[in-house]
């Protein structure tokens, strides 16, 4: 409205239209009985641009749209005003151009002193700007609230000050699994675990939020069903233009899949790691074995050799007791080796039912008074390719050590089942997906550490007092298993028992077979003289051979490695059997040299020896007329595989 000055002379009649007409932010003009326009200001003219010649005796109708007119608004609009004193309303008004706006009116009735109407004084103000506004706020709220609603990955609703529900969307709906009638107006604190809720992690999160401007966690959240989901969760305060709170936004997303990904990766991770570490320990004391053995292999024949010639007592007491503790390394070596997976297996489809019936008297007695062995076997169970005795050794070493760690009694359980494994958790294993026979053995013992259980399948690793182990037993164990194409794990806690699990590959369709017997160990007869190319770079281990194949009635020839045994071959000297060594230096292994001595020497008989058995040596294979002997040897094992050299058979 535009200031003006009223002369303080002017009648008041003229001071009056002189204020009217200086208003110009409103249509102020007049109306006879019939709604004929009797006086026109300044406002009026600006926004509904018709000049005061142009408007006056024309009926105010014409500011009104056609939809407006054909509903007789204008009537009326005059009619209420005179029955109730007052018309106020907001609409569509046109303009002389036929531009619309929108306009907030106000009619009321004139009436002279006698009570008789008179006429209308109409205020009409121009609301359009305010309006489109208004309908821009409204639009935003709207297609704010169709993109919420349209949201399903993610819980987006609001709290008030409190913490209760006050708004839903389809996302919540979906991932919580309530309704928007049935959470509206109940405490967020109900989709929190009862331990969060023991610990006031709700209401911490809200005065997080709004004491920083934020609060952002992970953890776990309850469905309607009871079910936990892992979600991601953030709060955020909102304030008025009062800087008011007067709730808060909470957004969550249900990651339980990503969480469950993540967790396998690092499982992955972690199982690869520590395959690549006891890979590593078991090339190591592959190694140590290998070496050891040739050392035995002197050892044990050079007692074995002095036997023979010795008669005293005292002598051979003491040859006997040497002999028992070069056994006793033997077992040692074997024990490393099956945990690097290189000892010789004798693997056939066998029934883990049977094998462990047909087992359970040692296992009972190895549980002693105080343990309870309870075995819970199915009817029927797939096959394992395992060898038989070795899966008895391994079976009784890991109850002799859950005996051990139930000093006071207890619960041992034995269990056969069986599992399909996935690719996921294939992968875990490192072992292929499908179908595994399962084999728990589980204590109600001491327990361990995470610490020791991450270690206890390290060779010479033991928790055991001094003298009471060899740190050996498990590391066999896993050796066994991972040789027979299996997967073994650990699960224990302090004070909570222990729970080994292993993995087999199962079989269908193979048939166990039955037990052989045991061969005769009696002493081979002596050999018929020929000729032998004994070849080993170890110069102690060739001095025992020479020893043995020379009471076996041989002419000896020797050579330190693969070129000089083929300088040998080449002279004209009669040869019947090469007796080598696979593993040996510059260049040639021991496969090598016997199949370029057959190709010399045809029909030649070959004997290779190694302290590796032969599923980890070269993969080539032997042909016809090689044998495999492992180190450390017997003269008497010696002159049996010479014999069926000799005989076939």
């Amino acid at each position: 409205m535009n200031a003006v000055q009223v002369p303080e002379t002017a009648p008041e009649k003229e001071r009056f239209q002189l204020l009217v007409d200086a208003v110009t932010d409103y249509a102020i003009y007049m109306l006879d009985p019939n709604g004929i326009i009797a006086s026109w200001n300044s406002g009026a003219q600006r926004f509904k641009g018709y000049i005061e010649s142009e408007i006056l005796g024309e009926h105010f109708s014409r500011f009104y749209t056609d939809e407006d007119r054909a509903t007789e608004l204008p009537r009326r609009a005059l009619e209420t005003a005179a029955r109730e004193g007052k018309f106020e309303a907001e609409g569509w008004r046109v303009r002389k151009d036929g531009g619309r706006f929108w306009a907030h009116v106000v009619i009321d009735p004139i009436w002279d002193a006698k009570g008789n109407l008179i006429g209308y004084a109409k205020i009409t103000r121009d609301l359009t700007e305010r309006r489109k506004a208004e309908e821009a706020l409204k639009e935003s709220e709207q297609r704010f609230r169709l993109l919420v609603q349209g949201v399903t990955d993610y819980a987006i609703y609001m709290l008030d000050p409190e913490g209760y529900v006050s708004n839903w969307n389809p996302g919540a709906q979906r991932i919580k699994g309530y309704t928007e009638d049935e959470i509206r107006g109940k405490h967020f604190s109900r989709f929190y675990t009862d331990e969060d809720r023991a610990r006031g992690l709700p209401q911490r999160a809200l005065e997080i939020a709004r004491r920083e401007g934020r609060f952002d966690a992970e953890g776990w959240r309850v469905r309607k069903d009871g079910t936990r989901f892992w979600a991601s969760v953030v709060i955020d305060p909102i304030y008025n233009d009062m800087k008011r709170l007067i709730g808060f936004a909470k957004i969550t997303r249900d990651i339980t899949e990503r969480r469950n990904a993540q967790e396998a990766l690092e499982q992955a991770q972690a199982a690869l790691f520590q395959a690549q570490k006891m890979e590593t320990v078991g090339q190591l004391t592959g190694g140590i074995a290998h070496d050891f053995n040739n050392l035995l292999t002197i050892i044990v024949n050079s007692l074995d050799l002095l036997t023979r010639n010795v008669t005293g007592a005292r002598e051979t007491r003491l040859i006997e007791s040497a002999q028992r503790a070069a056994d006793r390394g033997a077992r040692l070596t074997q024990q490393l080796l099956a945990f690097s997976r290189r000892q010789p297996l004798q693997s056939e489809l066998r029934n883990p039912r049977t094998l462990i019936e047909g087992f359970e008297t040692v296992l009972r007695r190895a549980c002693g008074e105080l343990v309870n062995l309870r075995l819970s076997l199915p009817t029927r169970s797939s096959a394992i390719n395992v060898d038989g005795a070795q899966f008895e050794a391994a079976l009784l070493n890991l109850v002799v050590n859950a005996r051990d760690a139930m000093p006071d009694g207890g619960e041992l359980t034995i269990a056969v089942s069986e599992t399909e494994l996935n690719e996921t958790r294939a992968a875990i294993c490192n072992i292929p997906a499908g179908p595994y026979v399962v084999l728990n053995v589980r204590d109600t013992g001491i327990g361990m550490s995470k610490d020791v259980a991450e270690r206890v399948f390290e060779p010479f690793f033991t928790t055991k007092e001094f003298g009471k182990g060899t740190g050996l037993g498990l590391s066999q164990v896993y050796g066994f298993i991972m040789q027979s194409g299996g997967h073994i794990e650990v699960q224990s806690e302090p004070g909570k028992g222990t729970t080994i699990t292993m993995l087999l590959p199962a079989h269908d369709g193979g048939e166990e077979q039955d037990e052989e017997g045991s061969s005769d160990m009696g002493k081979p007869a002596r050999d018929t003289a020929g000729t032998v190319l004994i070849v080993e770079d170890e110069p102690a281990v060739l001095e025992v051979a020479m020893e043995i194949f020379d009471s076996l009635g041989y002419d000896v020839l020797t050579a330190t490695d693969a070129m000089h045994a083929i300088e040998v071959f080449e002279r004209d000297i009669p040869i019947d059997v090469l007796f080598s060594d696979v593993i040996m230096p510059n260049g040639m292994n021991g496969v090598e040299l016997s199949r370029k001595a057959q190709k010399l020497r045809p029909g030649i008989k070959v004997l290779l020896a190694s302290g590796y058995p032969m599923s980890a040596l070269p993969s080539e294979g032997f042909d016809e007329g090689v044998s495999f002997i492992s180190k450390p040897y017997r003269w008497t094992e010696l002159a049996d595989k010479l014999r069926v050299l000799r005989t076939g058979s």
